[in-house]
């Protein structure tokens, strides 16, 4: 049986990253997809599409969605991008939409739930909400790649930070930017 995920966007800059790890968890999981309206508008304007993916797609206003319940069986979520309003509602318990909502449940269910952050430069409030967001539960990763790979283009920077979450996921892939050693 394939993993179910669920996958949040909401709106920062990054759509990328979202559809990357859309792109890398075709076909090796059941994907619920969460995208905001905000979202939905950066990601138009950064030249990123979703509608040609197989996915299962929730309306971030339908509360009443099988992904804002505990009995909901996933194993795991993903917000990528996750703005700072995300992360603050997150960290806080506060759940006006489903993507705030099934994040919610992913934590109080004990499931993994990785926030990937897309923020710079970083202020106090945002780093308390990252600790509080940590201590709740969440992982919490940047998306800041690494270069040991030596990557030749951006989707290479991209995939490095996929490849990241797809091993906390533990999703198989193939992304080859696994630090060797030096040579």
């Amino acid at each position: 049986m394939s993993p179910r995920i669920v996958v949040g966007i909401s709106g920062a800059s990054g759509m990328l990253y979202a559809r990357r790890l859309l792109d890398h968890l075709s076909g090796k999981a059941e994907v619920h997809l969460i995208i905001t309206p905000v979202a939905r508008e950066i990601a138009r304007h950064e030249g990123i599409f979703f509608d040609d993916l197989d996915l299962i797609i929730h309306s971030s206003e339908n509360l009443a969605s099988p992904v804002a319940s505990g009995s909901f069986l996933h194993d795991g979520m993903v917000i990528a991008p996750c703005s700072m309003k995300t992360l603050s509602s997150v960290s806080h318990g506060f759940t006006p939409n489903l993507l705030t909502r099934a994040a919610d449940v992913t934590l109080k269910e004990r499931r993994p739930l990785i926030l990937l952050l897309r923020e710079n430069p970083l202020s106090r409030i945002h780093m308390e909400n990252m600790l509080r967001a940590h201590d709740a539960g969440s992982l919490i990763m940047t998306a800041s790649p690494p270069f040991y790979h030596r990557p030749t283009d951006i989707t290479g920077l991209v995939d490095a930070v996929i490849a990241r979450i797809l091993d906390h996921l533990n999703i198989e892939h193939s992304i080859g930017c696994r630090w060797s050693g030096y040579s």
